[in-house]
């Protein structure tokens, strides 16, 4: 069986030395990216890829492995679909968010793109805010499920995208 690492670059060595980031074990939360070199602001990183499904069936995944929703690797989509980059995945799954991300992700024609928003130095790990959509109250016990571990110094202590709120 080969490595998630050789199959995600077909197992060249030579590839595997020219790529611009690696995945280890990440002081923010289990697996992380970082950077192998400087990377430019603005410098496409790498694509999130996975399966793509429906809603209901990235929650009937979720029910069925027995944990909630937001401990998965789905990224929502512009049309109403998800990727599991659970399924299917490559490394853009294991970028961790930050409330002060140095990445950003960007959709376009149905593929999401992870871009430097700013110069990243060698070693620096990769992250994005992921600024997650949920729809009922943000109760303390809601936003401790959806925890974030960063620690900038403006961590808004969630993964959640802030509610809008009522114009009066």
């Amino acid at each position: 069986m080969t490595s998630k690492k050789s199959a995600t670059k077909g197992g060249s060595k030579s590839a595997d030395k020219d790529r611009m980031y690696e995945v280890r074990q990440s002081p923010v939360h289990g697996n992380g990216v970082f950077a192998r070199r400087p990377i430019a602001a603005g410098e496409r990183i790498i694509q999130y890829k996975g399966q793509r499904i429906s809603w209901d069936k990235a929650t009937r995944r979720a029910e069925k492995a027995g944990g909630p929703i937001n401990h998965t690797f789905y990224f929502s989509l512009a049309d109403g679909r998800v990727i599991d980059g659970g399924r299917d995945g490559n490394d853009a799954r294991w970028i961790n968010h930050a409330c002060t991300p140095n990445c950003e992700a960007f959709e376009d024609e149905g593929k999401v793109y992870i871009h430097a928003m700013q110069d990243i130095e060698a070693g620096e790990e990769l992250n994005y805010n992921y600024a997650l959509i949920y729809d009922e109250r943000h109760t303390p016990a809601l936003k401790k499920l959806f925890a974030c571990r960063c620690g900038a110094p403006d961590c808004t202590g969630t993964m959640l995208a802030p509610k809008r709120r009522a114009k009066k």
